[in-house]
C-alpha cells in the first residue's frame, strides 16, 4: 500500500520559484489578432451602407508586434484622411490593450466608396 499525503504538512512549505524564463509563454495566433483588428475596425467606421462589405484586416505578427493591414468601404462624400486616421488609432489602441501586443503600423486600404443615403440615381449624376 503506498501513504496517502492530507496536506497538511505541505502547507507551510514555500513554493518553488520558477525563473521567468522556463514559465513559459503565451503565444496569439495572427487569425486571433485579424478578427480583434477587423472588430475594432467595425467600431471605427459605425454604421455602413447596406451593400457595403465588413471591414476585414490581414496581420503579420512577428517578436511581439502586429503590423496590420485594413480592408474597408466608405460613405461617399466623406473626408476619407480623417476616417482611415480614425480607423487606424482606434485599430491600434484596442489590439493593444486586448491582445497586448504592440502595432507599430495600421495601413488602411479603402476598397470602395458607397454613395450616402439620400444621393445617388434621385439626385443624377455627381460630378
Amino acid at each position: 500500500m503506498t501513504p496517502v499525503s492530507t496536506g497538511a504538512g505541505e502547507l507551510g512549505r514555500p513554493l518553488p520559484v520558477v525563473p521567468p524564463g522556463e514559465r513559459g509563454a503565451t503565444r496569439i495566433a495572427d487569425r486571433v489578432v485579424a478578427k480583434v483588428a477587423s472588430q475594432a475596425a467595425r467600431e471605427a467606421v459605425g454604421e455602413r451602407a447596406e451593400d457595403a462589405a465588413r471591414p476585414y484586416a490581414n496581420v503579420v505578427v512577428a517578436h511581439g508586434t502586429a503590423r496590420i493591414r485594413v480592408h474597408l468601404e466608405l460613405e461617399y462624400p466623406t473626408d476619407i484622411g480623417a476616417r482611415c486616421a480614425t480607423v487606424r488609432r482606434h485599430v491600434a489602441e484596442r489590439v493593444g490593450a486586448l491582445v497586448g501586443m504592440a502595432v507599430p503600423e495600421v495601413a488602411v486600404h479603402v476598397e470602395r466608396l458607397h454613395p450616402a443615403p439620400g444621393q445617388g440615381a434621385a439626385q443624377g449624376r455627381t460630378r
